[in-house]
């Protein structure tokens, strides 16, 4: 029997996409012959996950878990919606998400934690790939920590507990963690869920963004005809109203419709230090198929 190298795994993956712990189970089935390791991995549905690999991905499920202090929340896609209601998808996000409690942030060493089955969560992806038969990729993670107090998490439209389209987490420092900051921070993360802020405060929002803004406002105002100074005090106006659409805690309190978002936290003697917002597909650009078009091609129309 020829030797399982690396080398010969290696090259089984790139021929057919399949995980790494698969590759070597075919090789040994198969002797060591790479053909027939291929022939072994078709047969078991697993080769054909390579071909799905270039499938837009925009669907799938936003996962969040928190334990004690820290809290993760991951997005993992699909092809189609269909995939979401899965229950071996779902199982997987659920894990996947458990395992960014230790990887952290970091999605490659995230893809290479082992799960309970054996596998890595990136060889259980291609299992599952095979298994479901459509492409799926885990696409982002984010962990939070606190040294006191609590990470909250907010899932909105829950498909089941922990799972759903929009996910939240929000960092919240408090002396110590009550039932009264674990109901503020779900607050919190609704108001987060709902308002999609871009930044925490003022002094995180991206100087050059701001820049963007003013010389918009700028050419705005100048069309007004009027003074310099009035023009200026106009874009100031507006700035602060532009920090007010867009930075976490100037915005107004969804709650009450009133108040501030720091005022609210104020009130309450703690301090919000992160938070992170994932909705699922944002940014992946969709394909748009014809359908019409496209069976009156088959028909030959």
């Amino acid at each position: 029997m020829a030797e399982i190298t690396a080398a010969l795994v290696k090259e089984l993956r790139e021929k057919t996409g399949a995980g790494m712990m698969d590759c070597k189970k075919a090789l040994n089935e198969a002797s060591g012959d790479i053909e027939a390791a291929v022939d072994w991995l078709r047969t078991k549905g697993l080769a054909a996950a390579a071909k799905k690999s270039g499938r837009v991905t925009a669907e799938g499920l936003v996962g969040v878990v928190s334990e004690g202090l820290r809290a993760a929340m991951v997005e993992v896609n699909a092809e189609t919606d269909f995939v979401a209601r899965n229950e071996a998808f779902q199982g997987f996000v659920e894990e996947v998400a458990k395992a960014a409690l230790k990887a952290g942030d970091d999605l490659e060493k995230l893809k290479a934690a082992v799960l309970a089955s054996g596998r890595t969560i990136a060889d259980e992806l291609t299992h599952l790939i095979a298994t479901i038969g459509e492409n799926m990729s885990i696409r982002r993670v984010r962990v939070l920590e606190v040294p006191s107090g609590v990470v909250a998490t907010y899932i909105h439209g829950a498909l089941k507990p922990g799972l759903g389209k929009i996910g939240v987490l929000a960092a919240i420092e408090a002396p110590s963690e009550s039932d009264a900051i674990n109901a503020l921070g779900r607050q919190v993360g609704m108001h987060i869920a709902a308002t999609r802020p871009a930044a925490l405060d003022v002094s995180s929002i991206d100087p050059a963004a701001v820049e963007r803004e003013r010389e918009v406002l700028k050419e705005q105002a100048r069309a007004s005809g009027k003074p310099d100074a009035i023009i200026e005090k106009m874009i100031e106006g507006r700035i602060r109203k532009f920090y007010e659409e867009v930075v976490l805690l100037e915005q107004v309190w969804v709650h009450d419709g009133e108040s501030r978002v720091k005022a609210v936290l104020d009130k309450a003697g703690v301090k919000l230090v992160g938070f992170d917002r994932f909705q699922l597909g944002e940014g992946i650009e969709k394909e748009e198929n014809d359908f019409a078009a496209e069976v009156a091609k088959a028909a030959g129309g």
